[in-house]
C-alpha cells in the first residue's frame, strides 16, 4: 500500500530496487559513467572541474527532489539519481585532490570516517541499515547520504590503489573484482547480508572507476584508448536499455477495461 504521508508510523513502498544481477551491472556501469563522464566534461569538453561540479550538483539536487517526492520505486528516476551521485562523488574527490592538493591517503581516510558516521547515525536513529526498509523519507535521506559517501570513498580508494600505490587499471580491475567475489562468497556462506551489501556497494565504485579508466585512457597511460566520450556513451546506452527493461517489468498494471 502506498501512502501519501510518511509521518512516523506511516510508510510508503520501498524506494530501493531488489538486488539482482541487473542491479549490480547497472551499479558498476553507473560508476564507470561517473568516472569517464566527469573526466570528459571537465577536461575534454573544457568545462573545468568547478563548473562541471556545479552543473552536476544542480542536476543531482533536481533529480533527488523528484526522487524523494515519489512514493514508490521508479526505475528510471532512481538510476538517473545514482548516475548523478556517481558524477558528483567523483567530482568531490577530484576537487580535493587536483584543486586543493589533499592526498589520496587523507581523502580516503576522511571519507571512510564520514561514511562510518553516516551509518552510525542512520542505525542509531532507525535501528536498521537494510535497503529493504527504505519506506520513509528520513530513511531515504540517510540512504542517499550513504550512497554519496560510498561514491566519494570509492573514488578516493580506487585512485589510491591504481595511481598512488601503482596497481594500474588492469590489476585494479582484477583486485576489486576479486574482493567483490570474496564478499559474494561470504554472503552465500552466511555472512551478514547488510554488511555484505554495503561492502560490495563501496567496492563497485573503484571497480567501475578502474574499468572506466582502463577503457578510456590512452594506451601510453595503460588504457585501451577508447576515449572518455565513447566509453560513457556505450555504458549509458547499456544502462538505458537495462533500466527500460526494468521499467517495463515494474510498470503498474493497466486497469481492466470496462464492460
Amino acid at each position: 500500500m502506498i501512502l501519501h504521508d510518511d509521518a512516523p508510523g506511516r510508510h510508503m513502498s520501498n524506494k530501493v530496487p531488489t538486488v539482482t544481477l541487473f542491479f549490480w551491472i547497472i551499479k558498476i556501469m553507473s560508476t564507470t559513467v561517473g568516472e569517464t563522464g566527469a573526466d570528459y566534461l571537465a577536461v575534454h569538453f573544457g568545462l573545468g572541474t568547478a563548473l562541471t561540479g556545479a552543473l552536476m550538483t544542480t542536476l543531482l539536487v533536481v533529480a533527488l527532489v523528484a526522487q524523494l517526492r515519489q512514493r514508490r520505486y521508479v526505475p528510471w528516476l532512481y538510476w538517473l539519481t545514482v548516475v548523478l551521485v556517481s558524477v558528483v562523488g567523483t567530482q568531490i574527490t577530484d576537487a580535493l585532490t587536483d584543486k586543493m592538493g589533499v592526498s589520496l591517503y587523507a581523502s580516503t581516510g576522511a571519507f571512510s570516517g564520514a561514511l562510518a558516521v553516516t551509518f552510525a547515525v542512520w542505525y542509531g536513529v532507525e535501528r536498521t541499515l537494510s535497503i529493504h526498509s527504505i519506506v520513509t523519507t528520513r530513511r531515504e535521506l540517510f540512504y542517499w547520504a550513504a550512497v554519496l559517501g560510498t561514491f566519494a570513498l570509492g573514488t578516493a580508494a580506487g585512485d589510491l590503489a591504481t595511481e598512488a600505490l601503482g596497481l594500474g587499471f588492469r590489476v585494479g580491475v582484477v583486485v576489486f573484482s576479486g574482493l567483490i567475489a570474496a564478499i559474494a562468497a561470504a554472503y552465500y556462506l552466511g555472512a551478514n547480508p547488510v554488511l555484505a551489501f554495503w561492502l560490495a556497494y563501496i567496492l563497485t565504485r573503484p571497480l567501475g572507476a578502474a574499468l572506466g579508466d582502463l577503457l578510456s585512457q590512452a594506451r601510453e597511460y595503460g588504457g585501451l584508448g577508447l576515449g572518455a566520450l565513447h566509453t560513457s556513451l556505450v555504458f549509458l546506452a547499456v544502462i538505458i536499455g537495462l533500466v527500460w527493461r526494468l521499467s517495463r517489468s515494474h510498470a503498474p498494471p493497466k486497469a481492466a477495461a470496462s464492460a
